[in-house]
């Protein structure tokens, strides 16, 4: 092959080549009459290890130091480069999971590390469901203000914000446990700071929506799972409170 043959093959310039057969690295074992360069298939072999190296970061001195070496055996070279390659894959791996983690809790308004919102949330992160959420309650009020609030917030607002919606729960829990029922004043007490709470911290929740988010919690199978970890028979114990105390504050 001549010289533009290979360089379209490869995906690397004409005056590439040049600079490679001049520094010795790569030289064609023929050339024509005219003098043009021409490449057996023993010269792309070489040439596709040296831009395997050069991808993989290694200077061109050290790329024909490790070719030239008269001990070094073919197989290893492909063993060592598809050993880089895949080390290079796992840190691009996890470079990307990284970016784009943090491009979602842009999107939500979390401006949190990685770190802080694991320390917080732990495996359940709320951009998660945040697709989801959009395209339920895109349109309404109550997602524009939660956008607009909790774009502001600092870790420190979020620690506070978990650590009232644990109290909410403990006490949901203590209740329950306690054989209190679900229906009564103490128990939709509880259940109205829940809703004042999202109401404080989130979006506006008249006792209407509060009610609904109430059915939610038995109806869709991840909120049901959070409290029954918790304790047995929860989510349907909160699910009853709130509905509950949305009849009370209804009137």
């Amino acid at each position: 092959m001549n010289v533009g043959q290979v360089a379209a093959l490869a995906g690397v310039t004409v005056r590439t080549l040049h600079h490679y057969d001049r520094i010795g690295l790569l030289s064609p074992s023929g050339r024509t009459t005219a003098g043009y360069r021409r490449y057996a298939p023993s010269d792309l072999d070489r040439l596709h290890q040296v831009l395997v190296y050069r991808e993989l970061g290694f200077p061109l001195e050290e790329v024909a130091t490790l070719l030239d070496d008269p001990a070094a055996d073919p197989a290893e070279h492909l063993r060592r480069q598809h050993r880089l390659l895949l080390d290079r894959m796992e840190r691009t791996r996890a470079m990307v999971a990284a970016v784009e983690k943090e491009m979602e809790a842009r999107h939500m308004g979390i401006s949190l590390t990685p770190e802080e919102r694991f320390e917080l949330f732990g495996d359940w992160l709320p951009e998660e469901y945040e697709a989801e959420a959009e395209e339920r309650w895109g349109d309404t009020e109550a997602w524009a203000q939660s956008q607009r609030r909790t774009r502001s917030y600092t870790k420190e607002d979020w620690v506070r914000i978990k650590a009232e919606g644990e109290d909410v729960e403990r006490r949901f829990t203590e209740a329950l446990r306690s054989g209190v029922p679900a229906d009564s004043e103490r128990a939709m007490d509880v259940a109205e700071e829940h809703r004042q709470q999202i109401s404080r911290n989130f979006y506006d929740c008249p006792p209407e929506m509060h009610a609904g988010l109430g059915r939610m919690y038995v109806e869709d199978e991840r909120f049901t799972a959070h409290y029954e970890q918790i304790a047995p028979g929860l989510a349907q114990y909160v699910s009853t409170a709130v509905q509950a105390n949305a009849a009370r504050q209804g009137g």
